[in-house]
């Protein structure tokens, strides 16, 4: 016991040790968090509390992964008894066990994003909604389910929109995509929160059930919680209220998921006897940047509620570098620079990240980075399952697990191609809706020879499963189905990479140890666990630095929860960041939490940029400098003067690429894959971001941009884009090849 409060200063032993009763634990940026969380509960094991007891809900099962190996190290193997992980992942497994009592199967399919929106847009080609430009405007499949998603957070069913929403298209359109999902016994990620609420609601022995079973409960990033998660949490608390959250009011960011900052700062209202305990010193970053965070929060009304005054004790550390520029081009060249005169000190490019409020600023500094020869990435969250070769797999496996999901079968029944055309679909489809069955089950009833084929090739993989191991068996749909064989006759660069990205999923399925397992459990017992972790992986599961020697690009929002030695947040203008205007308070509230989090995610120091003028919307704007900046107080800022950008023809420092490696599929990996090599400057306009066309796949999006392996012309690109037709999907082609158009 005395091991497990040892290195704790005595705001962080006094949250520790008080765990009988309600508990509130405001957690300052870089003020140990996770220490706290994990010592709390080695504690309360040490005091004999049953780990099973313990229910622990994190918002990424990395946290979760990483409080579990903390807590390990103090109480041993005890803490693998602990209900410890995602509110989705643990509310997927009660649902799982509860399924009768809400009328899904046991291994009910749960659909991304991807799979709902393609679901939207089957019903509105139903309805005749997409049989206009105009039309398409007004119900676009991604801002429909967005839409959709807004009103479950808010647990408004489609019999109350029908009362409130004045677009009969609509409550129509969220009307069959419940019904859908429930005929294809599926799930979307707020059916995993909606149905447990439901659940819990209408059984009051399950109700009991579970909070006998969670005596003890702790919620991490608890501002981040929405309407929805903070009902089940405060329905499975009332009885024994031994409850407590973590979290940091002037963190909270998410409001556009659905996040209510209201839950934090109303827990006391909840739970009144609870203990509130503040965690103020900052272990991160220096006294400067702690104290400009702090001025910069002061001015927010709800920080007066939870008020806390965040220190450091560490060196004071040099001011916050503001560096100004005449157009946004100069802006990238400036921070470009900055970011060259640190790696020539010696500063690995992994402790460099740059910041933006928006993904549209991406591209100028990637252009400035890449004519330094500077290496970087770009951070967008988890993306590998977002592959078409591998959402094409994974289509096959949903399909065997749940044959009820008609999206999976969509994906699937042509691909490869077998000759099954839109008619035949069609008919097939008919026959479904006719006689109120899922697709499988009107393939397996119809009279077409290629259909038929199909029904029986899922069929005889069906039956494999039953005999062999989960490696072998996702080895052989990737074979028998014809997708690998495809790639393989491509023979092309984006063939072999396909291949490649096949093989690392299947690797993940064999629990290897000696890989780079992309599933949080090394070994799942069924396809249908192995499935479930695949779709319950978050943004927040895919770090940054596991993509080493190189500086990090990303959006303020995607920097949640990470740290880097030297920050650069680019972009500070009124309508830029913060993003909205005046009028909105709560807006301009969040908008200046989120500048507090990007000026907190630096250790030794931040600098933040601006343009006088910026190319926005077709034309140069003038520009005025963010109010946020003007917030920072004086001491702390080092305004200096415009510097004057010159890039150098190459700098490279610490940074010697590995040889490529091809590996067919069903080897072990032989070596790292080799890191992208930054694109030349002179590559006519086609850049990260750019819109283009292809003359078979049509308008697309620039994703990543760099030099072809073993090219010896500055101009043979390998270019990876995001076509918008959905059947075409992600590609990567060659320049010398493509024939790509810019918009």
């Amino acid at each position: 016991m005395n091991q497990i409060l040892e290195n704790l200063n005595p705001p962080q032993r006094e949250a520790v040790v008080y765990f009988e009763g309600p508990s509130l634990i405001i957690a300052g940026a870089g003020s140990g968090k996770t220490r706290v969380l994990t010592s709390r509960i080695a504690y309360m094991i040490s005091q004999g509390v049953p780990p099973h007891n313990i229910l622990a809900l994190t918002f990424t099962n990395k946290a979760a992964n990483e409080m579990r190996s903390r807590i390990a190290e103090m109480v041993g193997r005890s803490s693998r008894y602990i209900q410890m992980g995602t509110f989705h992942s643990i509310f997927l497994r009660i649902l799982r066990t509860e399924h009768e009592k809400i009328g899904y199967p046991q291994a009910f399919t749960i659909y991304d994003t991807t799979d709902s929106q393609n679901l939207v847009k089957s019903i509105c080609k139903e309805l005749g909604l997409c049989n206009s430009d105009k039309d398409n405007d007004k119900y676009k499949p991604r801002s429909v389910f967005a839409k959709i998603s807004r009103l479950k957070n808010d647990l408004v069913t489609p019999g109350v929109c029908e009362k409130e929403e004045k677009d009969a298209n609509f409550v129509e359109i969220y009307r069959r995509y419940v019904a859908r999902c429930k005929a294809n016994g599926a799930m979307d990620f707020d059916d995993l929160l909606v149905n447990m609420v439901i659940l819990l609601k209408n059984n009051p022995d399950v109700l009991e059930k579970y909070r006998a079973m969670f005596r003890y409960i702790l919620v991490d990033e608890y501002q981040d919680t929405n309407h929805v998660q903070y009902l089940i949490v405060k329905a499975l608390a009332m009885d024994h209220k031994n409850i407590c959250v973590v979290g940091d009011d002037s963190q909270s960011i998410y409001s556009f998921r659905g996040a209510r900052i209201e839950n934090i700062l109303n827990f006391k209202r909840d739970f009144p006897a609870a203990q509130v305990y503040k965690l103020e010193q900052n272990y991160r970053s220096t006294q400067v940047i702690v104290k400009a965070a702090n001025g910069v929060i002061s001015r927010n009304r709800s920080s007066q509620e939870l008020k806390k005054e965040c220190f450091s004790d560490g060196a004071r550390g040099e001011n916050i570098k503001l560096l100004k520029a005449y157009t946004d081009r100069e802006e990238a060249e400036v921070v470009a620079g900055e970011i060259r005169n640190l790696g020539r000190t010696g500063v690995p490019w992994e402790q460099i990240a740059v910041l933006y409020r928006i993904n549209a600023l991406s591209r100028g500094i990637e252009e400035s980075l890449r004519r330094r020869d500077i290496p970087y990435k770009i951070y967008r969250g988890h993306s590998f399952f977002d592959r078409k070769e591998i959402k094409d797999l994974l289509a096959y496996f949903r399909l065997i697990v749940n044959p009820r999901d008609d999206e999976a079968f969509r994906r699937i029944v042509n691909y490869p191609t077998r000759g099954i055309g839109e008619v035949t679909l069609g008919k097939v489809t008919a026959a479904a809706r006719e006689k109120g069955i899922s697709l499988w089950e009107a393939a397996v009833e119809t009279d077409d020879k290629k259909i038929s084929a199909f029904a029986e090739l899922i069929e005889s993989l069906a039956f494999l499963l039953t005999e062999s191991s989960l490696y072998d068996f996702g080895h052989q749909v990737a074979v028998r189905s014809g997708i690998v064989g495809s790639y393989r006759a491509d023979r092309s660069m984006e063939a072999t990479s396909a291949l490649e990205n096949i093989e690392e999923l299947l690797n993940s399925m064999a629990g290897d140890p000696d890989s780079d397992n992309l599933i949080d459990s090394p070994a799942p017992l069924s396809l249908d666990e192995w499935l479930q972790n695949v779709a319950l992986m978050t943004d927040g599961d895919d770090d940054a630095g596991d993509n080493p020697h190189k500086v990090s690009l990303m959006t303020v929002h995607s920097a949640k929860g990470l740290e880097f030695k030297y920050v650069f947040v680019m972009g500070l203008e009124e309508d830029l960041f913060p993003s909205t205007r005046e009028g909105d308070s709560s807006e301009i509230e969040e908008e200046r939490r989120l500048f507090y989090v990007a000026l907190t995610r630096a250790r030794e120091r931040a600098f933040v940029s601006m343009a006088e003028m910026r190319f926005i919307h077709g034309s140069m704007d003038f520009r005025r400098p963010s109010r946020f900046v003007g917030e920072i107080d004086e001491d702390f800022l080092d305004s200096g003067s415009r510097p004057s950008p010159k890039p150098p023809q190459s700098s490279r420092p610490n940074f010697q690429p590995p040889s490529p490696r091809l590996r067919p599929i069903g080897s072990r990996p032989v070596a790292e894959p080799m890191p992208p090599r930054p694109a030349p400057a002179s590559n006519d306009g086609l850049v990260p971001d750019a819109r283009v066309s292809h003359s078979k796949f049509g308008p697309g999006t620039i994703l990543e941009v760099e030099l072809a392996a073993g090219a010896t012309n500055p101009n043979d690109l390998k270019i990876v884009v995001s076509f918008d037709n959905p059947d075409h999907g992600r590609k990567t082609l060659l320049s010398k090849f493509a024939r790509l158009d810019l918009l």
